[in-house]
């Protein structure tokens, strides 16, 4: 059901993709790959009642990557079109063949070996297209933005509210005899109100983000949850320089676990440039943290039966017991290190931090309690993080907490440690689980960190 709302068919993105690997080797290419991909999606924003934006977007492509040569001395060329002609088809080939023609010979490049590839992708239920109209889509987005607005007459702005529904299709193929494809969908709504005036101005936000719209949470509900949270950051005070333990939040600590995956990819570890250097087979961090990868997660967001080069995907354990057990590979990374690739060209699939001693009963109220007395984290700034050293500083703003309830808000600070120390200091992971993207964790508590106050 989901191709009817493409242009194209898979199998007649397929029957493209076949064509381009023919003319590429009609032209002398030693190897090929291409990709194919169509969407249409809508996006709306309100604010403050009013229409903002109404934007569609119809559109495709057609990447194709040429290789010439073998053995250590490959050289390749990439070209892309938004044509779908034949004669756009093979003037792409043959841009990418001159740009190969060209390039400086790479030992590392090529195309992954025939028995990485996946034969037979499994159906992960990745498309569930969303048909709103733009005018129902105005709608639910002014209702999420008004239901911010009636928590309380202390919301006084906004910066609107956005309802987004994309779905899009694909055919990936190569000349080693990978094909495959699958149709998928990203849906979210989003509101963002403003609480007090003057001076005493916050704002904070929230959304819902699912591949099927059925299971996205109310408009009302993030529309509220929002306006409860920009509310809760007025009045908020300065702190001292401290040393204390800090709780992420959920949605933060999914970046803790970004900033794991980065410093374990291919391009920094083959670079040198990570403070996860030889990381393999030891411990990064404390002994009760456990991060699984599994691509094969139903609906998920982040499933995919095989990565960007056509590797078949595999659900593993990453971190067990807090030794590294993995790290996140291409075909072209892993000759770099002189290592197999682990399936992730393009990124990470459906990872969880857990750990063995979090239990059912352990929500966010529980973490409180854990953190006892300490900084609450709820928002981050900036960049902040030195991978080659694994220095960490960043801007922060959330609440200080004592004795395991909430004082007041706090702004204005910066929270800085080492991010070998933050992991090997991470005390406890919550129950309170919350998908971001491709991560999914709980609120983590960190041991000790340094608060600096502005």
């Amino acid at each position: 059901m989901s191709e009817s709302v493409f242009i194209h068919s898979q199998d007649q993105l397929k029957q493209l993709a076949q064509d381009v690997l023919r003319y590429a080797k009609e032209k002398g290419a030693s190897d090929a790959a291409v990709e194919i991909n169509e969407g249409s999606g809508l996006s709306v924003s309100v604010r403050k009642g009013g229409v903002e934006t109404i934007e569609q977007n119809k559109d495709k492509g057609m990447g194709v990557t040429v290789y010439l040569g073998t053995d250590g001395h490959v050289r390749r060329g990439n070209a892309s079109t938004s044509d779908f002609s034949q004669q756009a088809l093979k003037d792409t080939v043959e841009a990418a063949y001159n740009i190969a023609r060209f390039t400086a010979e790479d030992d590392c490049a090529g195309l992954p070996e025939a028995d990485m590839l996946e034969r037979n992708p499994r159906d992960l239920q990745l498309c569930y297209p969303w048909l709103i109209s733009s005018e129902e889509a105005v709608e639910l987005a002014k209702r999420g933005e008004a239901a911010a607005f009636a928590v309380d007459k202390r919301i006084t702005n906004s910066e609107g509210a956005s309802v987004y529904a994309q779905q899009s299709h694909f055919v990936s193929a190569n000349s080693r005899g990978f094909i495959g494809g699958y149709p998928y969908s990203r849906h979210t709504i989003s509101v963002a109100p403003i609480a007090g005036k003057g001076s005493n101005m916050q704002r904070d936000d929230w959304y819902s983000s699912m591949r099927d719209p059925k299971k996205l949470a109310k408009p009302e509900a993030i529309g509220q949850y929002a306006a409860q949270r920009a509310l809760a950051r007025l009045n908020a005070r300065k702190l001292d320089t401290r040393k204390c333990p800090v709780l992420f939040e959920a949605p933060l600590a999914a970046g803790l676990l970004g900033a794991f995956v980065q410093a374990v990819s291919g391009g920094a570890l083959y670079r040198k440039s990570t403070f996860l250097l030889d990381s393999l087979g030891k411990a990064a961090f404390a002994s009760h943290v456990q991060i699984v990868e599994d691509p094969h997660v139903i609906g998920a967001v982040g499933s995919s039966p095989f990565d960007e080069e056509g590797v078949k995907t595999h659900r593993r354990d990453v971190v067990k017991d807090g030794i590294v057990q993995g790290y996140f590979l291409s075909t072209y990374s892993a000759r770099k290190l002189g290592m197999q690739t682990t399936g992730n060209a393009g990124g990470s699939h459906n990872l969880s931090m857990t750990s063995t001693l979090t239990k059912s009963t352990d929500d966010f109220k529980a973490m409180l309690k854990k953190l006892d007395t300490g900084l609450l984290v709820t928002e981050l700034m900036g960049q902040g993080v030195n991978y080659v050293t694994g220095d960490y500083s960043r801007g922060a703003s959330g609440f200080w907490v004592e004795k395991g309830v909430i004082q007041y808000p706090v702004e204005e600070i910066t929270i800085a440690g080492n991010m070998k120390d933050i992991f090997m200091q991470v005390v406890a992971i919550g129950a309170d689980t919350l998908v971001r993207g491709t991560k999914q964790t709980g609120s983590v508590l960190i041991e000790n960190m340094v608060v600096a106050g502005g």
